[in-house]
């Protein structure tokens, strides 16, 4: 088996390809290792002591480097971790309990009834040009809410905390957004 590797923009992270499906469905994101717990990979990526996120998208991978570690140390690390967890046909999740199952924080956005056609074609835009483009840097957006012209979105992944996220939220999604969906006013990160 060969896992390629992909740097993103965010130094921080790298995009693993194990050349199979990863994720059926969805997306999950492990920002600390005791989210990690639902997931047997998860949790032995995050027992190096070396890693600071762990994120599954269809077909990859990314994991987060911690503070001060170096990805000539940690590469090697992960894509053992990887080779043994593919090989040996291992769960992605641990069976038989709620732990797999995760439920998202949602901000306490009350959209507007009305709004809801604008709504429509936004969540419409976010999956079909925006969320495909995010996971080609290893990375996931979310919808969270839309109110009063403006669009709050979730970064994950290799675009959580990444340099260069604020900048793709404000130059690349907010105008492509607001190009379709004129009653777009900003886009905002929560």
């Amino acid at each position: 088996m060969l896992i390629h590797t992909e740097q993103t923009p965010n130094p921080a992270t790298r995009k693993f390809l194990p050349g199979q499906t990863v994720m059926d469905a969805g997306t999950r994101d492990f920002a600390e290792a005791e989210a990690a717990e639902a997931s047997p990979l998860a949790s032995a990526l995050f027992a190096s002591g070396l890693v600071e996120g762990v994120f599954f998208g269809r077909d990859f991978i990314s994991v987060t480097a911690a503070p001060g570690v170096s990805w000539g140390d940690l590469e090697p690390l992960v894509l053992e971790t990887l080779l043994d967890h593919f090989v040996s046909g291992a769960p992605l999740f641990v069976q038989g309990t709620a732990a797999g199952i995760q439920i998202d924080d949602l901000p306490g956005i009350e959209e507007d009834p009305a709004d809801a056609d604008i709504i429509d074609q936004i969540k419409e835009l976010i999956e079909t040009r925006v969320r495909p483009a995010v996971a080609q840097d290893g990375g996931d957006i979310v919808y969270r809410g839309y109110k009063d012209g403006r669009l709050y979105l979730a970064m994950q992944g290799a675009c959580s905390g990444c340099p260069s996220s604020a900048i793709t939220l404000k130059r690349g999604i907010e105008s492509l957004v607001r190009h379709y969906v004129p009653e777009v006013e900003s886009v905002e990160a929560v």
